[in-house]
């Protein structure tokens, strides 16, 4: 089912749902069932996996040599949402790319999806890789989210990039994007970056989903500024709980996010990453509780692949 048929259903009530990444090349994904079987009692419709981009890693040859290769170190995010999808009879979303990959690996991704019957995707552009300073569209890739969208939505009305194919069984991919409260740390203003936001959801983007923020107002005024823009769509406000101390130098300066400054003295006053995941799970639920009295379509929890803190607060809610 599309998350905009889930939000649907719902007729007004808040839904649960989070987001998880793929185990380490060589892990097992028993760890990865075991962080979503405490989740799954508060019945989530759906489940987000991420999408690494490839790294370079360098392999001694000896002699003072060194060869340099390209390897994701967290590959499999269709398999695990198929996995998912079997082993809870969820809807789970793949969350694909434009860097790393080029259109036709992309096609070929969007096609396994519809064979196994998955009905969303989230559409992003991704970050630059580690070395670069600025993102780089692979050769033959989509550069930026919006191409991504187009490609989807041409998918979905049966247009293949090279190929004529006439077939009444068409994919019909439900299509989220990522929304940004305080701006994509690359946009020169929050009014520009509405504009893309705004040609993302034209080009086909049926939902928004927005990065972690901690103070609620900066959502509810996104949410109010997109209205004005246009922008109709469902928009799912993403929640991360503070884990660890590091965490207020760390989301600042990945997301270009700002922190209230009552959080970051309640973080500062701990004495360990315990009180820290305390002080975390407490922020977050009080987040919770205003969108959700906000009567906002979905909660969606970042939970990194850990779930004990995430659990915490869905019990205070749902």
């Amino acid at each position: 089912m599309k998350i905009t048929e889930h939000i649907k259903k719902a007729d007004g009530k808040t839904l649960f749902s989070f987001e998880i990444i793929p185990p380490k090349k060589g892990n097992n994904i028993n760890d990865l069932y075991n962080n979503i079987d405490p989740l799954m009692e508060f019945n989530p419709p759906f489940i987000d996996v991420t999408t690494s981009r490839e790294e370079y890693v360098y392999i001694d040859k000896g002699n003072g040599l060194l060869d340099r290769k390209i390897t994701r170190m967290r590959p499999g995010t269709v398999g695990i949402c198929a996995a998912i999808k079997h082993k809870y009879d969820v809807d789970t979303v793949p969350h694909v790319l434009c860097g790393g990959f080029t259109k036709e690996e992309t096609e070929y991704v969007l096609v396994d999806c519809h064979y196994l019957g998955i009905d969303n995707v989230m559409a992003l552009r991704g970050d630059a890789m580690s070395h670069q300073k600025y993102f780089t569209p692979n050769q033959g890739g989509n550069h930026y989210a919006t191409d991504l969208v187009k490609q989807i939505s041409d998918l979905n009305c049966g247009k293949y990039l090279h190929d004529v194919i006439e077939s009444t069984n068409k994919a019909d991919f439900c299509i989220g994007v990522a929304g940004y409260p305080e701006k994509h740390l690359e946009a020169p203003s929050l009014q520009t970056d509405l504009k893309r936001l705004k040609e993302k959801v034209d080009a086909g983007a049926d939902y928004v989903v927005t990065q972690m923020f901690f103070d609620n107002q900066k959502y509810f005024a996104f949410v109010e500024a997109a209205k004005k823009a246009g922008i109709n769509v469902p928009i799912i406000p993403g929640i991360k709980p503070i884990a660890v101390k590091r965490h207020l130098q760390l989301l600042p300066q990945v997301f270009k996010i700002d922190l209230p400054e009552t959080l970051i003295s309640s973080v500062e006053n701990c004495k360990t990453n315990k009180d820290v995941r305390q002080v975390g799970i407490e922020w977050a639920i009080q987040q919770s509780k205003e969108l959700l009295a906000a009567g906002v379509p979905v909660l969606h929890y970042y939970s990194m692949g850990k779930s004990d803190n995430v659990h915490a607060i869905a019990s205070e809610l749902f």
